[in-house]
């Protein structure tokens, strides 16, 4: 279910032709409204911080800087804006990179265009933006990598921090979260920080793979 307001959309990459392309794309979504482009990193952290846009599409090899670079500081300045990376690498390294510094998803170039639209609602909708190839490739990851414990028990979780991985692994938002479990958002945000502590994760999404690969 998306939000009823349009989502308000910044677009950051150094392609003109590739920013064209996704323009002519969100512009079929009803739901999204584009209110900025950025051709480089700086620009881009400069209109983040101007525009307050919900959600960022954001290039991970710019010239000036890299989109790990963008998004940690967009991350670190307070914004609430959803995060997804747009790239042409499917590589490990730059995935867990990604998500670790904060992005709330990762896409790839290659997809098809309708996939594309699919998935920029989805996120819209709060849901994990990751295709069913980049999910499986973090979770084989994190399936070795011994740092992270197997279970809910190992891992001693309480049974409120069980109860928000589950909706934080159904993409819901600490606002959400806290309205369910009649808590407040500042609860849910210190139960997450402590469930990600536990489980030797720095992220939500990393968090949601992590669930979900639990209960296949």
């Amino acid at each position: 279910m998306l939000p009823e307001e349009p989502q308000r959309l910044l677009i950051v990459d150094d392609h003109p032709l590739f920013r064209k392309g996704v323009r002519y794309l969100v512009n079929m979504i009803p739901d999204f409204t584009i209110v900025g482009e950025a051709s480089c990193g700086q620009e881009g952290i400069d209109l983040a911080a101007e525009l307050t846009p919900d959600m960022i599409l954001l290039d991970l090899n710019m010239k000036d800087m890299s989109g790990i670079e963008v998004l940690k500081v967009i991350k670190a300045s307070g914004s609430d804006a959803r995060v997804v990376m747009l790239t042409v690498s499917d590589q490990a390294d730059d995935l867990i990179a990604a998500l670790r510094s904060g992005a709330d998803g990762y896409l790839l170039k290659e997809m098809e265009p309708e996939d594309l639209v699919e998935k920029l609602a989805e996120a819209a909708a709060g849901h994990i933006t990751l295709t069913e190839r980049l999910i499986n490739i973090l979770a084989h990851s994190m399936r070795h990598d011994a740092a992270h414990p197997k279970t809910t028990v190992e891992a001693g979780l309480t049974e409120q921090e069980q109860r928000i991985l589950e909706r934080v692994a159904t993409g819901k938002s600490n606002k959400l979260v806290a309205r369910e479990l009649n808590i407040t958002e500042g609860t849910v945000k210190v139960h997450v920080k402590h469930l990600l502590r536990k489980l030797n994760l720095r992220s939500r999404v990393e968090a949601a793979v992590w669930f979900v690969e639990q209960h296949r």
